[in-house]
């Protein structure tokens, strides 16, 4: 089946076919390094994550460029605040970013520009727009530069909208534009900024504005023409737009798709500080592992709505413990020396799903319909079946970054090691229960069951199998 997504801006799922034969460009939008991270950034660096990864799976070499903007109004208005230079705060949060990101096994991109580190690029990019008519010097000499939204006609395409429709641009000080609509460029340095925020230019003292930041660094590491573009829906507008009309004028062909993932709600509400219904990441992993929180963070598609509840972490954890218990009971049947080494494979079904949109839903369906099949062939000593069920299920999870025999997810200190150690030694327990139960044992299905319940563990037992946790 060939690779088919969504493309933003034509409303349509197309043929996913690149620009290079056998490799894959990826630009996604990273972090505005203000504050720490939400699950919104989170849950879109995850959902790219899964692009990457199918890509790769799909046997593409892809290279992946996530920026990080640390020179931003924002920046400078919390450092102030906080009363700390600004690159200090952008840098603090920057590795909160990253601290959270290897937390939940999202992989490092290939690059991951600083949009401070880009200045002269910014600069070229702008004095291409002037020169081709598409962008002018404020009126009011104030240093600022715009891009002048009439001058390019297809402005507007990527979000489907008309430039009557739209609202001002508030990204600088209007008196200096031809239209209200018109976006900043370059931001002429202000009385009362910082020094130490500012870059010489042919404008004028300033910094640069967010929009070009990202057409600046993407097209450096990527080329003029890239695949993918994407970013949570959010960006559409005006970022993504701003950025594609801009690099487009320029004469770029820029991104040949633009991808975006849904938002995060809290019990069908938009997240909010004011009403206190927001959580973050730190947060989730404080109540939940890791493992568990991607898995909730990447179940749902990726361009719908993730909905957030009391008890989500939880169905999570269940979900990801009945693919742990299979596997290790697997293991213990299969590999009783631990040697466990496999070729996996990734069933049709599996790939059919993924191909169609990154239909992750639909994947997710067919891993633990695998994971059934598998507790079913252990149960009637079918080690051929229970082998192939194990080598799709490793194929699968670690496809989607979820595989629980990933040594990234047992690694993480004392903790982990002995929760790993335990869960081995529990799954053992239970297979043979599994046998017990099979063989009408019922005496040692129980005296096991007693065991376990002595040492803390309750079983649960359900047409999946058994699954077990600690008794709170």
């Amino acid at each position: 089946m060939t690779l088919r997504f969504y493309d933003s801006a034509t409303a349509s799922v197309r043929d996913f076919t690149p620009l290079v034969e056998g490799k894959a460009s990826l630009y996604y939008c990273g972090a505005t390094v203000q504050g720490e991270p939400h699950i919104g950034h989170v849950r879109s660096a995850l959902a790219f994550d899964q692009l990457s990864r199918w890509l790769q799976s799909s046997g593409l070499d892809v290279t992946v460029v996530r920026n990080v903007t640390d020179i931003d109004d924002k920046i400078l208005l919390k450092a102030a605040e906080n009363n700390e230079p600004w690159w200090a705060l952008a840098y603090r949060f920057e590795q909160a970013f990253a601290t959270a990101y290897e937390s939940l096994g999202i992989m490092k991109p290939t690059y991951e520009p600083r949009a401070t580190g880009h200045i002269p690029e910014m600069h070229a990019l702008i004095a291409r727009l002037i020169e081709r008519g598409h962008a002018y010097p404020a009126r009011d000499e104030s240093g600022d530069v715009y891009f002048d939204v009439r001058s390019w006609k297809q402005y507007g395409s990527l979000t489907h909208q008309r430039i009557d429709d739209m609202q001002a641009a508030p990204d600088a000080d209007p008196r200096g534009k031809r239209d209200p609509r018109d976006f900043a460029l370059w931001k002429g340095h202000k009385e009362g900024e910082p020094e130490t925020a500012q870059w010489t230019s042919p404008w004028g003292a300033g910094r640069p504005g967010w929009h070009l930041e990202c057409s600046a660094m993407v097209t450096k590491y990527l080329g003029a023409a890239f695949d993918i573009h994407g970013g949570g829906l959010d960006l559409r507008f005006p970022h993504h737009e701003n950025e594609m009309a801009q690099s487009q004028a320029a004469g770029d062909a820029f991104a040949n798709f633009w991808m975006h993932n849904g938002m995060v709600t809290y019990q069908g509400e938009k997240m909010s500080k004011s009403i206190g219904n927001t959580i973050n990441p730190r947060e989730m992993l404080e109540v939940a592992r890791p493992l568990v929180v991607r898995y909730y963070l990447g179940q749902a598609h990726y361009r719908s709505v993730l909905d957030y509840r009391p008890g989500s972490l939880t169905e999570a954890a269940a979900a990801v413990e009945r693919i742990e218990t299979f596997l290790h009971a697997a293991i213990a049947k299969l590999f009783p020396g631990g040697d466990w080494g496999v070729v996996a494979n990734i069933p049709s079904a599996f790939r059919d799903a993924m191909d169609e949109d990154l239909n992750v839903p639909a994947a997710l369906a067919v891993l633990h319909e695998t994971v059934r099949a598998g507790n079913t062939a252990l149960a009637a000593k079918d080690d051929s079946a229970t082998l192939m069920a194990f080598q799709a299920v490793v194929g699968m999870s670690q496809a989607l970054g979820i595989n629980p025999l990933d040594e990234r997810w047992t690694r993480s200190g004392t903790a982990g090691a002995e929760t790993a150690a335990l869960d081995v030694l529990v799954n053992a327990q239970l297979l043979a229960r599994a046998q017990a139960r099979t063989e009408k044992n019922w005496a040692e299905s129980d005296r096991i069951r007693d065991v376990l319940a002595a040492a803390g563990v309750e079983i649960a037992d359900s047409a999946d199998g058994s699954t077990w946790s600690l008794k709170s």
